[in-house]
C-alpha cells in the first residue's frame, strides 16, 4: 500500500498530514492514524483498493459542474463561477425583498458584486443556488453601544451557580433576571453566561455544559416555570408531587447534587405539563405556534428525548449509534409510528423547550430594559456529543465516528479528548451549511452576543477516532471563509456581537481574519505575560475582550494563593518535583503581577488585606486597557477562591457544581463586589476619555 496515495487522499479530504505543534516543532501524522481518521470521515483507506475508490469518489465530487446548494460572497465582491459556467452567461437573482436583478457573468465568468447583503436566490442556465452575501464584518461592540471607540464592561457568570429563594438547588433564568437587573443598574452592558445547550433529560449524571446533546435547543432544567405559568401553578405542582421538602433540602446544599436536583425538576415539569394540557389554558395558542415554528428540528429533538426515555425505562442503551436499525433514521416509518404512539411524551419535551425559550426571551428583555446595550452573551460549545440529538438528527453534517480534542502540548503531554463530535466539512457544503446556519440562529435568537468556544474550530479541529487516544488524531480543515461570512450575516441580522475564545494554539492567519470581521478575541490577565513579565495595560490590544480568568482557570484569588496547584497535587496530576517548580514559578508570577499593577500610583494605597488589594488593582488595571469590552467573572468580583472547572478531572473535583454565596438580587451589594464594580466602571470611563 502506497503511503503517497494515502497522503494524497488525506489532503483531498481536508486533513493536514504535516503540522506544527505548540512547541513550534514540525510533526507528521502516522499512516495508521491517517487510515483511521479517514475511515471516520467516510473515506475508507484500509487497503490500496479502498484508497483508490475513496480518491475516485472525492475527485468526482470536486470536479462536478453541479452547483452546491449554497455559496457565500462578501458584499461588493464578485463570485468566480468559471468552474460551472461560460463567461457572459445571463443570470437572474431573486432577492429576499421580493425584487429581481438581471445580471450577466463577466468575461472571466465572475458574477458581479452588485447583489445586496442577505440570502439571495440565483438562477443561471437552468441551475439555481442560494448566495449568502455577507456584510464586511460582524455587528460590533461599537455598533451596540453606539460609539466607534467603545470601552464597555460586563460580568460573566456560571448560570447554574446563581441562587434565589425557591430555585430547587441550582440557578435558573429567574435568578438570571434578578442579576441582570442589578448589574444593569450599576452600568454593566453585558452578562456572559455559561452554555444553555440541551443536555440528556434521561441521563442526569451528564451535566458538563460543554458536552451537550444538541446545540440547537436549550437545557429545560434552567427554566423558571413560575415566570411563564404563574407561581400558583408551580405551588400546585409542588403540592401534587410532594416535592417541597426535597427542593428545600437541595437549595441548602453547598454543592449542586445534579442527578437528584435534575430528577426533582423533571418531576415538577411533568406535573406542570399535566396541568397545562388539561382543559383550556390561555397560553395553548402560544405553545402551538412555538411548536409550529420549531418545525422538523424541534420535533426530532423531542422524539429523540422520548426514545431515550422509553429505552431508559427498559434498561436499554441510550446512545443512538447502538439503537436498532429502524430507530437510527429520524425519517423512518418506525419513527413515525413511534411518534404517533407517544405523542404525549413528545408533547412534554416540546413543552419543556417552550418554557425555557420563553424564559430566556424574558431574561434578554430584562437585560435590555435595565439599560444594557448588549445584554446576554450566549456561549456556543465547540461540539455536541456524538451520541446526542444533534448528531442523530443531522447525521450527514456531523461526524459521529470522530471526537474532538487537542494534540499533545506543553500543558497536556498526552493530548486532550473532549468527547464531543464536530461538523463534517463535506457534509456542511453538501447540505448548504444548513446545520451551521440553524445553530447560529438558535443561539443568537435570545442574546445580544455569542461567545464561540475554541474559535479555532472554524478553521481546523483536532479530530480523533472514537476510542483512540488523543495523540492518534489529525487536524481537519474547514471552509473558514464561508463560515465567517455566514457568522457575519447572522450577527448583523440578530444585531449581536461575536466573541471568539482564541486561547491555545491559533493557526496562522486566523486572528487576522477574526479581526477583519470584528470578532473579538480573548485576553486573560493570567496569560498576558512572558515568563512572569506581565504586559503593561496600554500594550493590550483593542480588538479583544479583556478578562481576569475563565471557567477552566483558577479564580484570581485562587491563583494568588496557588489553590489550582493544591488541587493538582492532591489529585496526583503533578509529581513532587513538578509541584515545587510550579510553586516557585507562581511566586515569580505573583511578583510580576504586583510589579505591573504597582505602575499605577492609585493601586496599593490602602493598608487593607493584600489579596483584596491585588484583586482591586487587577480589576482597575483591566478597566484601563484599550479593550472594547471587559468581562469580569462574578467569582472575581466576589473574591471567591475555588474555580468552576478543573480540566482533566471528572468526579475528583466538583466541576460545574459550585454555587455562589448569596441571592442574585443582593449579590452585588456585597461590599467587595460593589467596590470592585465601581472601580471597574470608573476605570472604563477614564479609558474612554483617554482614548476618544
Amino acid at each position: 500500500m502506497s503511503d503517497a496515495q494515502l497522503e494524497i487522499l488525506a489532503s483531498r479530504a481536508g486533513l493536514a498530514v504535516d503540522w506544527i505543534d505548540a512547541n513550534g516543532r514540525p510533526q507528521k501524522v502516522a499512516p495508521s492514524v491517517l487510515r483511521n481518521v479517514l475511515t471516520g470521515l467516510g473515506h475508507p483507506a484500509g487497503s490500496a483498493q479502498e484508497i483508490d475508490a475513496s480518491l475516485l469518489q472525492l475527485q468526482q465530487v470536486q470536479q462536478t459542474r453541479h452547483l452546491p446548494p449554497l455559496m457565500t460572497a462578501d458584499v461588493g465582491v464578485g463570485l468566480n463561477l468559471a468552474h460551472y459556467f461560460e463567461p457572459q452567461t445571463p443570470c437572474e437573482v431573486h432577492l429576499e425583498d421580493g425584487s429581481r436583478l438581471n445580471l450577466k457573468l463577466d468575461a472571466e465568468a465572475i458574477l458581479p458584486g452588485l447583489i445586496p447583503v442577505g440570502y439571495q436566490h440565483v438562477s443561471i442556465d437552468g441551475q439555481s443556488f442560494t448566495l449568502a452575501v455577507a456584510p464586511a464584518r460582524c455587528y460590533s461592540v461599537g455598533d451596540a453601544v453606539n460609539n466607534p471607540i467603545p470601552r464597555a464592561w460586563g460580568l460573566s457568570v456560571q448560570l447554574y451557580g446563581l441562587r434565589r429563594p425557591g430555585d430547587g438547588g441550582f440557578g435558573d433564568t429567574q435568578a438570571l433576571e434578578d442579576l441582570v437587573r442589578v448589574a444593569g443598574e450599576r452600568g454593566a452592558e453585558a452578562i456572559a453566561i455559561s452554555p444553555l445547550h440541551a443536555m440528556f433529560a434521561n441521563d442526569t449524571h451528564r451535566y458538563s455544559p460543554y458536552s451537550p446533546s444538541s446545540r440547537l435547543f436549550l437545557n429545560s432544567l434552567y427554566a423558571a416555570p413560575g415566570l411563564i405559568l404563574g407561581e400558583r401553578a408551580v405551588r400546585t405542582a409542588i403540592d401534587a408531587t410532594g416535592l417541597a421538602a426535597e427542593l428545600k433540602h437541595l437549595e441548602e446544599l453547598p454543592l449542586i447534587d445534579w442527578p437528584v436536583a435534575a430528577e426533582a425538576k423533571h418531576r415538577l415539569l411533568q406535573a406542570l405539563y399535566e396541568g397545562f394540557v388539561q382543559g383550556e389554558h390561555p397560553l395553548h395558542a402560544d405553545f402551538g405556534s412555538f411548536r409550529h415554528a420549531g418545525g422538523e428540528a424541534l420535533e426530532n429533538h423531542c422524539r429523540f428525548e422520548a426514545i431515550q426515555e422509553a429505552r431508559a425505562a427498559r434498561g436499554e442503551g441510550l446512545d443512538w449509534r447502538e439503537w436498532p436499525e429502524q430507530w437510527r433514521d429520524p425519517r423512518s416509518a418506525a419513527l413515525a409510528a413511534f411518534a404517533e404512539e407517544n405523542a404525549g411524551r413528545i408533547g412534554f419535551f416540546a413543552f419543556c423547550q417552550w418554557l425555557i425559550t420563553r424564559c430566556l426571551e424574558r431574561a434578554q428583555t430584562a437585560a435590555r430594559a435595565s439599560g444594557m446595550s448588549i445584554g446576554l452573551i450566549a456561549d456556543l460549545a465547540v461540539g455536541a456529543d456524538g451520541g446526542g440529538s444533534q448528531a442523530w438528527s443531522r447525521q450527514d453534517e456531523l461526524l459521529a465516528s470522530l471526537t474532538v480534542g487537542a494534540p499533545p502540548d506543553i500543558l497536556n503531554r498526552t493530548g486532550q479528548g473532549w468527547g464531543i463530535s464536530a461538523f463534517s466539512p463535506e457534509g456542511l457544503v453538501r447540505n448548504g451549511f444548513r446545520a451551521f446556519i440553524e445553530m447560529l440562529r438558535d443561539n443568537f435568537a435570545h442574546a445580544g452576543g455569542l461567545r464561540i468556544d475554541h474559535v479555532m474550530g472554524l478553521q481546523r479541529l483536532w479530530v480523533i477516532p472514537n476510542d483512540a487516544p488523543p495523540a492518534d488524531g489529525a487536524y481537519l480543515y474547514y471552509p473558514v471563509d464561508d463560515l465567517l461570512r455566514l457568522l457575519a450575516l447572522e450577527s448583523h441580522r440578530h444585531q449581536a456581537i461575536v466573541l471568539g475564545e482564541d486561547l491555545g494554539t491559533v493557526p496562522e492567519g486566523l486572528r487576522e481574519k477574526l479581526i477583519a470581521r470584528s470578532i473579538l478575541g480573548m485576553r486573560v490577565l493570567l496569560f498576558e505575560q512572558d515568563n512572569a513579565h506581565f504586559k503593561p495595560m496600554l500594550d493590550w490590544p483593542d480588538n479583544a475582550l479583556a478578562t481576569t480568568s475563565t471557567h477552566d482557570l483558577p479564580t484570581l484569588n485562587g491563583w494568588w494563593h496557588g489553590h489550582d496547584i493544591d488541587w493538582n497535587a492532591r489529585l496526583g496530576m503533578v509529581d513532587a518535583t513538578g509541584e515545587i517548580e510550579w510553586r516557585q514559578h507562581r511566586e515569580r508570577e505573583r511578583e510580576g503581577l504586583r510589579r505591573v499593577l504597582s505602575e499605577d500610583p492609585q493601586n496599593f494605597r490602602e493598608e487593607s488585606h493584600e489579596t483584596d488589594q491585588v484583586l482591586d488593582a487587577a480589576i482597575r488595571f483591566l478597566g484601563h486597557t484599550p479593550a472594547p469590552l471587559v468581562l469580569l467573572p462574578l467569582e472575581d468580583a466576589l473574591g471567591i477562591e475555588q474555580q468552576a472547572n478543573l480540566p482533566g478531572t471528572t468526579d475528583a473535583h466538583p466541576n460545574w457544581s459550585r454555587r455562589l454565596p448569596g441571592d442574585s438580587e443582593t449579590l452585588l451589594d456585597d461590599p467587595d463586589a460593589a467596590r470592585r464594580l465601581e472601580l471597574l466602571a470608573c476605570a472604563r470611563l477614564q479609558a474612554a476619555e483617554r482614548d476618544q
